[in-house]
């Protein structure tokens, strides 16, 4: 059974079809890995195993009677607690939500069950997705399966730590400042932020339920997994246009280009110039780039010009403060006494790390908002867009860091993690290499490719052309086949 709950999600479901195992079989291996991991990592906050248990019963009566629901027919999944689940709690780790249960699924949620998935349960996040660790007032904090002293990051960490973990197969996140890349490093596993407006954010909660839609740039919706088969069958399902959300286009996936990898121009950094890099990360992505190089890939250490740092987080921090002022009930004149202390603390009076996190500047859009302010954001934003599109179009993919630091031990919300004993803002040392890529609008996967001297998981962030998400994955592929160390943590 141990063996069982570790296996893709596609495999389960194929083992299904095949008649090799029954959906119910497959269900009672993960509640007997919850029951024996979830209490000491609280990764899953809301267990539906009645539903869920009904649900395998019919995916097996349904086989036997020649029915097939689709490619994920009988598998559990878990999903992240901030997408609405029809007759299922969904609290976005946010009291006044504690007992807000949806009459609607999100679409992506949906489209999983149509898929014929049996949603086992919600996954553990920060309130309100909020947070680069995923605590919160509504349940115990999420601790990391590779060593439950560290947080798994967040706000999606118990997606991250459920999937790792061996509790879910397949779980969805969301990312808007790299909610999902983030935890996905933290915990070792895969993990996809696709193209902005490519997959359907309606029913996702930053937006508190009659708060009008705010959060209609940079938001994502993505999906961990321990393979990047189910990352791309998990995509796949979930992708396209939805009535519910207008301005999703009908854009059709992509057809990868089928290059091998000698013919692959890939571009690669160790760490922007302003934000530096734990040294043993840094060891890792040239490591990665010279395994790649030996194996026949063309591959640069590349930085576009004019890829100015300071102003990029800047931007995105403007951009943030715009979509999120009415998302959320809050007292704006609150904010500006808790950035301050926020940014004091965590920069140590260090004036450059000032200069990139102190989004006390940020105030003036906080407090006082303009309709033409929002406009020259959105503008600056579209010529940001522009700009790194054309620097990336000679490469097919582009090699970063996931963030500034690897897991890092619990500690209050926002703030100092050290990176090499110098302590960073926590949204910068968290941030800074994955908010570029929700500015832009460009795909990003995740994928484990070692660990420190503790035990402790590295990513790699693969960042590609917008719309291109099929091609992405590909690469993605021929790339993990070479660089990529995903493990299971010894505990699970």
């Amino acid at each position: 059974m141990s063996d069982l709950v570790f296996r893709p999600a596609h495999e389960l479901a194929q083992m299904i079809r095949d008649h090799e195992i029954s959906a119910v079989e497959v269900l009672d291996a993960y509640l007997m890995q919850i029951a024996r991991h979830n209490s000491k990592l609280h990764a899953i906050c809301t267990l539906d195993e009645d539903k869920a248990r009904t649900r395998a019963r019919q995916a097996d009566e349904a086989l036997a009677s020649g029915e097939r629901w689709g490619p994920l027919h009988g598998v559990p999944v878990t999903i992240k607690d901030i997408f609405e689940t029809a007759g299922l709690r969904t609290t976005a780790g946010y009291i006044p939500l504690k007992n807000y249960v949806p009459k609607e699924d999100a679409t992506a949620v949906a489209r999983l069950r149509n898929a014929g998935a049996a949603i086992l349960g919600k996954t553990n996040m920060a309130e309100l997705a909020g947070d680069y660790q995923s605590t919160n007032s509504l349940f115990p904090r999420v601790n990391n399966p590779w060593n439950v002293d560290y947080t798994p990051g967040g706000s999606s960490g118990g997606s991250a730590a459920a999937v790792a973990a061996g509790l879910s197969p397949l779980d969805l996140g969301n990312d808007i400042a790299g909610s999902v890349r983030q935890p996905a490093h933290f915990c070792g596993v895969y993990g996809l932020k696709p193209t902005h407006r490519r997959i359907s954010t309606a029913g996702t909660i930053p937006e508190v339920p009659g708060m009008p839609h705010c959060l209609r740039q940079m938001m994502t919706v993505g999906c961990f997994a321990r393979s990047l088969d189910d990352i791309r069958l998990c995509f796949s399902l979930i992708a396209g246009a939805d009535h519910r959300r207008p301005e999703v286009p009908p854009v059709p996936l992509d057809v990868p280009s089928g290059k091998e990898l000698q013919q692959l121009k890939i571009a690669w950094i160790d760490q922007w110039p302003e934000v530096l890099v734990n040294e043993e990360i840094r060891s890792r992505m040239h490591a990665v780039a010279q395994n790649l190089e030996n194996a026949g890939a063309q591959i640069e250490s590349w930085m576009p010009q004019d890829f100015d740092l300071s102003q990029i987080l800047n931007l995105y921090g403007k951009l943030a403060a715009y979509i999120n002022l009415y998302a959320q009930p809050v007292d704006r004149y609150n904010i500006r006494r808790s950035f301050t202390q926020i940014w004091r603390t965590a920069t140590q009076g260090d004036r450059t790390l000032r200069r990139l996190g102190d989004f006390s500047r940020l105030l003036p859009e906080l407090l006082n908002p303009s309709l033409k302010g929002y406009f020259e954001v959105l503008t600056e934003r579209d010529r940001f867009t522009v700009q790194l599109d054309a620097a990336l179009e000679p490469w097919d993919v582009w090699l970063t860091p996931v963030a500034a630091t690897v897991a890092f031990t619990h500690r209050p919300a926002w703030s100092a993690v050290e990176v090499d004993g110098t302590p960073y803002p926590h949204a910068v040392a968290n941030g800074a290499y994955a908010m570029p890529f929700n500015l832009s609008g460009h795909p990003a996967v995740v994928i484990p490719v070692g660990q420190t001297q503790a035990g402790l998981p590295i990513g790699l962030q693969i960042v590609g052309k917008r719309w291109r998400e099929m091609e992405l994955l590909a690469i993605a592929q021929q790339l993990d086949r070479i660089v990529g160390e995903f493990r299971l943590p010894p505990s699970c």
